[in-house]
């Protein structure tokens, strides 16, 4: 019998210590975190500037690649880019192991497969999750608040595997800056995937700490993302085992029933 996806704690580096980060992101590994929540902006699709392939490269130096497909290590890069296609490669090469876009952007941008190139052609989502899936990452598709969750059905429920991503991320804040307040009214987006897709990797990021993760949990995501709960945490080792027992007492009552 197939088991619902498996809590995954991803804490995100923007709350890290930037004057320390690689000791930051190997520190959050050791204290028990799955994935690093790695937010690549690029002052365009969100008006905020953070890492590049650059960073992600340097970073890898001080967390061991995962030694499995979602496996502990893994740099789950979220691209608040506006062309998420050009910059495939390049994140590849820096030790990207999920690569998860924006279907606002997706919809958007062109085709073009280099940072200097440019295409009168358009990419769609499907494509992007094939290329990306081509070039030896996991592939995510996330969707900003204002943005329905039907616009992923066609997408979730293509027959050709390669075209299907193996993550949905749900935006519970305003994509661009960390630290905002948390948006409950999104969680209805979570829940709607989970019940078509019980065994589908769903990720919440945005304001989640140990006084929402219930809420998120009740919704169905598995994968969750913590920047400051984590980050700015006495203890982060406790608030990554708070996280992880609120999302697998879920799935134990899942399995269950």
């Amino acid at each position: 019998m197939r088991e619902p996806p498996a809590a995954i704690i991803a804490p995100s580096i923007l709350a890290a210590d930037f004057s320390a980060l690689g000791q930051a992101c190997s520190h959050a590994i050791e204290c028990d975190s799955d994935w690093l929540h790695i937010d690549i902006m690029d002052g365009h699709f969100v008006p905020n500037l953070t890492f590049g392939p650059g960073m992600v490269a340097s970073l890898r130096h001080h967390v061991a690649p995962p030694q499995s497909v979602h496996g502990r290590g893994t740099f789950d890069c979220h691209m608040m880019i506006a062309e998420p296609k050009k910059w495939v490669k390049e994140f590849k090469q820096a030790g990207c192991d999920l690569y998860c876009f924006h279907y606002e952007a997706a919809v958007e941008s062109s085709a073009a497969e280099n940072p200097a190139d440019r295409s009168d052609r358009q990419t769609t989502p499907k494509e992007l999750i094939r290329y990306i899936h081509e070039h030896g990452m996991q592939a995510g598709i996330a969707i900003k608040p204002d943005t329905p969750v039907d616009v992923l059905w066609d997408i979730l429920e293509n027959c050709e595997a390669a075209e299907k991503p193996d993550m949905v991320l749900v935006m519970t804040v305003y994509p661009g800056f960390g630290g905002q307040k948390f948006m409950a009214s999104e969680l209805p987006k979570v829940k709607a995937v989970r019940e078509r897709y019980p065994f589908l990797h769903i990720e919440v990021d945005g304001g989640v700490g140990p006084s929402t993760i219930d809420q998120v949990a009740d919704a169905g995501a598995n994968v969750i993302v913590a920047g400051s709960a984590v980050f700015g945490a006495s203890d982060p080792g406790a608030i990554i085992q708070a996280l992880r027992k609120a999302v697998e007492q879920r799935r134990d009552v899942d399995q269950s029933s």
